[in-house]
């Protein structure tokens, strides 16, 4: 008997996952990684949730074209101006109400406040994987919120696939 194939959806948390590879002197091509995302993990709609700046709107373009679906954040600025789009909570929302439309969620990040998403779709058989960044500086809430090493995996680990 022949598996049907999944319908997986991917929920990434674009500052967490921008800002920790830049930290490790890398970046992605985001059409290398959505491309990893549908051929490793069935991914079939991958959710991008980043803050919205106007100036911006050619990488957004690059996004879309890749076969993202994007989901803007009002950005607030910090006392210095630096944009802050905290995407959290839309994120946690997005992936709790569409799941009767996936089979498994692959959740981008390394922040510890989707340990609570992490818990409630591992508790649900709806996780596939979470792909953190790196493995320096992923949370420990995140780590054991996801339970077993085997859904827990690194963008790292696939840099030479996904590199820019």
């Amino acid at each position: 008997m022949k598996v049907p194939p999944q319908n997986n959806y991917a929920f990434i948390d674009a500052q967490n996952v921008y800002m920790q590879t830049k930290a490790m002197g890398w970046a992605i091509d985001v059409r290398k990684l959505r491309v990893y995302l549908r051929d490793t993990f069935s991914v079939t709609r991958a959710y991008w949730f980043v803050g919205f700046l106007s100036e911006m709107s050619d990488f957004y373009t690059l996004l879309q074209n890749a076969g993202y679906v994007l989901i803007f954040k009002e950005v607030s600025r910090d006392h210095e101006g630096t944009p802050k789009g905290n995407v959290d909570v839309d994120l946690t929302l997005h992936a709790v109400d569409l799941r009767d439309e996936y089979d498994k969620a692959v959740v981008l990040t390394s922040d510890g406040d989707f340990a609570s998403l992490v818990r409630y779709l591992r508790e649900r058989d709806k996780l596939r994987a979470v792909l953190s960044p790196n493995r320096t500086h992923t949370s420990k809430l995140l780590r054991k919120a996801v339970g077993s090493s085997a859904s827990l995996q690194y963008l790292e680990d696939a840099k030479h696939k996904i590199r820019r």
